[in-house]
C-alpha cells in the first residue's frame, strides 16, 4: 500500500502526477471544491467579522461528493503523510484549506504539506515533491474575501431585481459591469452622429514603374482632417465636409504641376510580442481560432494537466495557463534557442535571451504561458490531440517560439508631393526579414485603414523629379460609432480597466448570456431588453458598486489582502457600510419604480380606459389602467417605429383562423402574428436567418384533454407534438421509454426531456411530485444479473454502447446488442417535448 496521499483537483491530472511519483505516492482527485457556501441563506454572519459558514456541497450540486469525500477520508487514514496539490492559485489554495479540515485525521493528527508546480512534468513534480510547504493563509483569506464578497452583492441585490422586475435574475459584482458597459456602448451606438467627410487621392506616374498613390495630406498649412469629429476643427486643420468642397479642390489641383518634394527611406523593426498572459491568450484564441473564452480555457485546463502521448503516457503539454506574468524561466529560455538556431537559423536568435516587462499591477506568481518542452513540436504530438487541441498548442507554441526571435526589418519611404499648395503624401514598407513573422504574427480587432498603404511597393524617385497625374479622385467617408464589444474586445476592456481577473472572465461571459441579459449576434454583443432594465436599475440604485474604478479599486484590494498587506474582514467592513446604507436606499426606490403608473394619451382598445407606462421584466411597457379587471398590455413604440405600418406578409395565412399574417417586432426579435389579434393570438417565430417557422401540422390524433386534434409544431429544441388549443390547452405529448418509475407508490413513467441547455436526460412524467431522474437512457429489459426491471444504456466513443443495471448494487454490465433486444417505441421517430 502507498505510504503517501496526494490529492488534486481532476483525475488527468491525477494521472499525469501519478506516472512521475511513483509506488510510494497514492494520486486522488477531489473534482474541485468540496465545500461552499450554503445554497440557501446567506451563509455569512455580517455581525460576526463576516464570518462564512461552509457546507459539504450536496450531490444534488456536486455529483457523489459525499462518496468522494468518504474514499479521501479512507485513503488518508491508510496514509503517513498527505500532500495536497491543487492549482496554484486563490481558488486551488482554498480548495487545499478545506481538503486539510475534512480530509486530513484530527486523531491521531496527520502531518499534510501544500506542494505547488507550474507546469506538470516530471522535473517541476518531483522539484516541488522535494520542497513542500505549507498552506498560504493569505491566499486562503483572498479567495474567501472575494466569495463572501460576491455572496453578499448576489444575495442582497438580486432579490430586489426579481421583486421589481420578476423572473429569476442575479446581479454580480463583476458580471453586472461588463453588462453596464455593452449596455453604454450600445448607446453610444444608438446616439452616434455620422459625420461625413471627403479624401481626395491621386493616382501619379513617375519615371520609373509602378503607378502609385498619394493622399491630400494638406492645404496650405492645415492638415487635412480625418478623424477626431466629435471636437471642433482645429485653426491648423481643415474639415473637407462635403462634395462640392472636394470637388473643388480637385478642379484646383489639377491644374498645378506635381513635384516630388521630399524623399525618405528609413529601416523600421518590429518587434516580437510577448508569450501569452491568461487574457493575451483568451484574446487571440477568440480572433484567431474563433473560440469562445469559456472554450479556450477547458482546452487550456486540459493540455495543463495532461494528454495521453502514446508509450510516452499523460504529459502535460503547457505550463499552468491562469497567470498574468510574462516571465519565462531561464531553462525554458535556453531550450528554445537551441530550437530556434537549429530550426530557423543564426539570423533569427537573437544575441541575448528576450526579456518582458510584466503589466504593473501583476501578481507574477507563475510563468507565461508557454508549452512545457519546446522540443515537441505542434507536428510531433498532432495525432495525440484532438482538432481543437492541437490548434490551441499550435498558438501557444508558435508565440513563444516567436517571442525569442529577431524582430522583423522593414524599409519604409515616404514620398511627398506638393502641388501648388497642396501636398500629397505616399507611404509604402518593402520587407527585408521577417524575423519572428516567420513564425507567428499577432491578431488584431480592428484591422487599421493604414496598412494596405503602409505595405504597398512605391517607385524609384529623385527630389524634384515631375510626377504625372493619371488621376485625381475625391471619396467620401462617414464616420462610424464604435463597435460592439466581441468576446475579446471585452476581455480586453476589462483588463485594461483592472476589473476581475482573466480566470473569472470565461464564468462573466457565460453568465450574462445565460441570463438571456445580452445576446451574441454575429460573434458581437448585444444587450436584451432585459439585460438594459437590469442595468438600468442597478445603475440607478448602485451607481458607485457597479461601476469599472470601484469594482478595479476592489480587486486591487484583494491583491494586497494576497500579499499580506490588508486583513480580509477589514476590507468587508469598509465596503459594507456603505453597500448596506445603498441597498436600504434601493429598497425604497425599487418599490416606488414597481409602482409607478406613467400616465399616458393612448386609450386601451378593448375598455376605452387610459394606458400607463408600468416598468417590467423586459423594460417600459403600456398597461391598461383598469388592470387587473382589464389585463390588456402593449409595447412601447421605438424611436423610429411611430407611424410605421405593419407589414402584411404575403401568402402566409393564420392556420387557426384564416386572416393574413402581418410581421412584427417583439422582445425576441421578428415574428408573424395574426392580423386578427387580441381574438387570435396565433404567432411563428422568425429564426436569425430569416426562415419563418413552419405552420404546425394537423394530426390524425386527438387531444387526451380537451378532444381536439393533436398537431406537430416546431420548437427551441426541435419539433414536438401538442395540442391545437394552444394557449387554451397545454397538451404536451411526451416521448416515452416504455420504463415505468421505479420509485415505489408512483404511477408516473420515465419519458424524455431536455434541460435548457437542450441536453437529453429521462424523468418522471409525475414531475414535480416525483422527482427520479436519469442521464443514461432507461432501457426496459430486466437485468440478466439481479433481475431489475430497467437497464441504462450510454453510448461513449471509447466503448460504444454499454447496457448496465439501474441499481448501484449490481455490477451487470455489457456491451449492447444494437440489432436486438431494442424495443418498439425507442426505434419509432418519436418527438421531444420541450
Amino acid at each position: 500500500m502507498a505510504k503517501n496521499l496526494v490529492i488534486v483537483e481532476s483525475p488527468a491530472k491525477a494521472k499525469t502526477i501519478g506516472k512521475y511519483l511513483g509506488r510510494d505516492f497514492r494520486v486522488m482527485a477531489s473534482l474541485g471544491h468540496i465545500k461552499d457556501l450554503p445554497t440557501k441563506g446567506l451563509g455569512v454572519d455580517v455581525e460576526h467579522d463576516f464570518k462564512p459558514t461552509y457546507e459539504i456541497i450536496p450531490d444534488s450540486k456536486k455529483r457523489n461528493n459525499k462518496k468522494i469525500i468518504a474514499e479521501l477520508k479512507q485513503a488518508a487514514k491508510d496514509s503517513e503523510a498527505i500532500y495536497l496539490a491543487a492549482d496554484p492559485d486563490r481558488e486551488g489554495e482554498a480548495i487545499c484549506q478545506h481538503l486539510a479540515e475534512e480530509i486530513v485525521p484530527k486523531r491521531p493528527r496527520k502531518n499534510y504539506y501544500r506542494v505547488r508546480f507550474n507546469e506538470i512534468t516530471k522535473r517541476a513534480v518531483e522539484e516541488a515533491f522535494r520542497h513542500p510547504t505549507k498552506i498560504d493563509q493569505n491566499l486562503v483569506d483572498a479567495q474567501q474575501a472575494r466569495r463572501v464578497l460576491d455572496r453578499l452583492v448576489g444575495y442582497k441585490v438580486s432579490p430586489l431585481l426579481c421583486r421589481t422586475i420578476g423572473g429569476r435574475l442575479s446581479a454580480g459584482r463583476v458580471q453586472s459591469v461588463a453588462l453596464r458597459m455593452i449596455v453604454e456602448r450600445e448607446r453610444e451606438i444608438e446616439n452616434f452622429v455620422k459625420t461625413e467627410y471627403w479624401t481626395i487621392t491621386a493616382n501619379l506616374a513617375a519615371k520609373l514603374p509602378p503607378p502609385f498613390d498619394a493622399r491630400l495630406v494638406k492645404v496650405d498649412d492645415k492638415t487635412v482632417k480625418t478623424s477626431g469629429f466629435d471636437r471642433e476643427a482645429k485653426k491648423n486643420e481643415l474639415h473637407i465636409a462635403d462634395e462640392a468642397q472636394a470637388h473643388a479642390l480637385v478642379a484646383e489641383a489639377e491644374r498645378e504641376r506635381f513635384i516630388v518634394a521630399d524623399v525618405s527611406t528609413k529601416e523600421r523593426r518590429r518587434n516580437p510580442v510577448p508569450p501569452f498572459t491568461t487574457s493575451k491568450l483568451q484574446q487571440e484564441a477568440s480572433r484567431k481560432l474563433g473560440f469562445s473564452v469559456k472554450k479556450t480555457m477547458q482546452i487550456a485546463q486540459r493540455l495543463y494537466e495532461g494528454v495521453e502521448l502514446g508509450e510516452e503516457g499523460s504529459v502535460g503539454l503547457i505550463t499552468y495557463m491562469r497567470t498574468d506574468s510574462t516571465r519565462v524561466s531561464e531553462a525554458a529560455l535556453q531550450e528554445v534557442r537551441v530550437l530556434i538556431g537549429a530550426q530557423y537559423g543564426k539570423e533569427y536568435l537573437p544575441d541575448k535571451p528576450n526579456y518582458y516587462r510584466s503589466k504593473k499591477d501583476a501578481q507574477d506568481a507563475h510563468e507565461a504561458i508557454r508549452p512545457t518542452e519546446v522540443a515537441r513540436t505542434p507536428e510531433s504530438v498532432a495525432k495525440f490531440l484532438s482538432r481543437d487541441e492541437l490548434k490551441l498548442y499550435r498558438l501557444i507554441w508558435q508565440r513563444f517560439v516567436a517571442s525569442q526571435m529577431t524582430p522583423a526589418v522593414y524599409d519604409q519611404t515616404t514620398i511627398e508631393i506638393e502641388a501648388g499648395r497642396f501636398l500629397f503624401r505616399a507611404t509604402g514598407s518593402v520587407q527585408k526579414f521577417d524575423g519572428f513573422l516567420r513564425v507567428y504574427e499577432e491578431g488584431r480587432d480592428e484591422k487599421p485603414d493604414e496598412d494596405e498603404e503602409s505595405t504597398r511597393a512605391l517607385p524609384r524617385v529623385e527630389r524634384g523629379e515631375e510626377l504625372k497625374l493619371n488621376s485625381l479622385t475625391p471619396e467620401q467617408h462617414w464616420t462610424e460609432p464604435p463597435p460592439r464589444y466581441t468576446e475579446a474586445t471585452l476581455v480586453k476592456a476589462l483588463e485594461e480597466k483592472g476589473i476581475g481577473r482573466p480566470s473569472t472572465y470565461a464564468t462573466i461571459m457565460s453568465t450574462i448570456q445565460e441570463r438571456d441579459y445580452v445576446e451574441k449576434i454575429d460573434g458581437r454583443f448585444h444587450p436584451t431588453p432585459l439585460g438594459v432594465t437590469v442595468n438600468d436599475l442597478l445603475v440607478a440604485n448602485f451607481d458607485d458598486l457597479f461601476n469599472e474604478s470601484y469594482t478595479a479599486r476592489m480587486e486591487e484590494e484583494l491583491d494586497e489582502i494576497e500579499e499580506g498587506k490588508r486583513r480580509w474582514t477589514e476590507a468587508l467592513r469598509e465596503f459594507y457600510s456603505k453597500f448596506e446604507r445603498d441597498l436600504q436606499r434601493a429598497e425604497k426606490q425599487m418599490k416606488q419604480a414597481k409602482r409607478q403608473a406613467i400616465p399616458t394619451d393612448e386609450v386601451c382598445e378593448k375598455c376605452g380606459a387610459p394606458m400607463v407606462i408600468k416598468l417590467g421584466r423586459f423594460g417600459q411597457f403600456l398597461a391598461c389602467s383598469n388592470y387587473p379587471e382589464c389585463r390588456t398590455t402593449r409595447e412601447i413604440a421605438r424611436a423610429g417605429e411611430e407611424g410605421e405600418e405593419s407589414e402584411i406578409v404575403e401568402d402566409e395565412k393564420c392556420e387557426l383562423c384564416g386572416r393574413p399574417m402581418t410581421l412584427k417586432r417583439g422582445r425576441y426579435g421578428p415574428f408573424l402574428g395574426c392580423t386578427g389579434y387580441p381574438e387570435c393570438r396565433n404567432i411563428r417565430k422568425i429564426s436569425k436567418t430569416g426562415a419563418v417557422a413552419p405552420a404546425p401540422v394537423p394530426l390524425e390524433e386527438r387531444c387526451p384533454v380537451d378532444g381536439a386534434p393533436l398537431v406537430l409544431r416546431q420548437g427551441p429544441y426541435g419539433q414536438f407534438i401538442a395540442c391545437s388549443n394552444y394557449p387554451s390547452c397545454k397538451y404536451v405529448k411526451r416521448e416515452t421509454t416504455g420504463v415505468a418509475c421505479p420509485r415505489a407508490g408512483c404511477r408516473g413513467e420515465i419519458v424524455v426531456k431536455r434541460s435548457k441547455r437542450g441536453k437529453v436526460f429521462y424523468g418522471c412524467s409525475e414531475y414535480p411530485a416525483c422527482s427520479i431522474v436519469f442521464w443514461d437512457k432507461p432501457v426496459p429489459e430486466p437485468c440478466p444479473k439481479c433481475g431489475a426491471p430497467f437497464l441504462l444504456e450510454k453510448t461513449t466513443k471509447k466503448e460504444g454502447t454499454v447496457r448496465r443495471c439501474a441499481r448501484e448494487d449490481c455490477d451487470y454490465r455489457a456491451a449492447a446488442d444494437v440489432a436486438q433486444g431494442v424495443p418498439e417505441t425507442d426505434r419509432e421517430a418519436a418527438l421531444v417535448s420541450r
